[in-house]
């Protein structure tokens, strides 16, 4: 059985209650596999990059016939903005439905909103949530859903990797999260590939079966993964790396490097390198 997350953001926890270890973030709009139905409050559930955790079941909306109507309809990815308010009505008067995070999936069915009088798009957008119900959101603040790597030369989409990852600058580190509103390292790092279609393991470890593969320090390049004992960050270029610290000082995404000349340099993180991993 499958389900549609409604709720903005899904918690994944490790166990099948709420006082545990945060596993994961599933974001509104993506389809999981419901692999047990555990207790009447939580239920184990499959990502569709493969992470596994036990789900609030009020954030699931369940039934054959409303996941595959959802999974039918042609998506996008809110990624321009942090939040995102879905209007009952397309004007800023209006009264949101839902306030979603950078990372949520709707579905747009109609053509950007245009003026009747002009002819001239008035910068909204129709989209359909789970469930039918309707609502607008800023034509700009969307952008296009990859379920498959985005098709770009290697070194444009290295760049297109590392932009997304700094988008999330300024989230404040939450074990577990996944978007701007809380992040974790493993959590920046598989979202800055997962936005543009690549599905790589969400922990910070190579795994099996995921298309990061070990590589050696002359060949690190920027969007190549550079891993720690429990930790993982993301290489941009010029001896700089982008990662998000739960360390008192840091207390979220930031930038360091890895010259010791330099005043960003964190000098408790390279000599503990364990490895380092790419895509490409």
């Amino acid at each position: 059985m499958k389900a549609v997350v409604h709720s903005p953001i899904c918690p994944l926890m490790s166990q099948p209650r709420r006082d545990c270890e945060l596993a994961d973030e599933a974001l509104f709009g993506m389809v999981v596999e419901v692999l047990e139905e555990t207790t009447p409050e939580y239920w184990r559930v499959r990502t569709h990059y493969r992470y596994e955790g036990y789900a609030p079941v009020n954030c699931l909306l369940t039934g054959d016939q409303a996941v595959q109507q959802w999974t039918a309809l042609p998506k996008k990815v809110v990624l321009h903005k942090n939040t995102c308010d879905v209007m009952a009505d397309p004007k800023v008067q209006s009264w949101p439905i839902v306030t979603l995070t950078m990372g949520a999936v709707v579905a747009v069915t109609a053509a950007p909103e245009t003026d009747p009088e002009k002819g001239e798009p008035t910068g909204w957008q129709r989209v359909s949530l789970p469930g039918g119900q309707e609502g607008y959101v800023r034509t700009s603040w969307l952008d296009t859903c990859y379920d498959s790597p985005i098709d770009l030369p290697e070194d444009r989409l290295r760049q297109r990797l590392c932009d997304t990852a700094k988008l999330f600058a300024r989230a404040h580190y939450r074990w577990g999260g996944k978007t701007p509103l809380g992040v974790d390292c493993s959590g920046l790092v598989s979202m800055s590939y997962l936005l543009n279609g690549i599905m790589i393991w969400r922990d910070a470890s190579i795994r099996e079966g995921f298309p990061i593969h070990a590589i050696e320090r002359e060949a690190l390049k920027p969007a190549d993964l550079m891993f720690f004992p429990g930790h993982v960050a993301m290489y941009l270029g010029d001896q700089r790396y982008i990662h998000s610290t739960g360390k008192a000082g840091s207390d979220g995404v930031v930038i360091n490097s890895l010259n010791p000349a330099a005043p960003d340099y964190r000098e408790d993180l390279p000599e503990k390198i364990t490895g380092l991993g790419s895509y490409f």
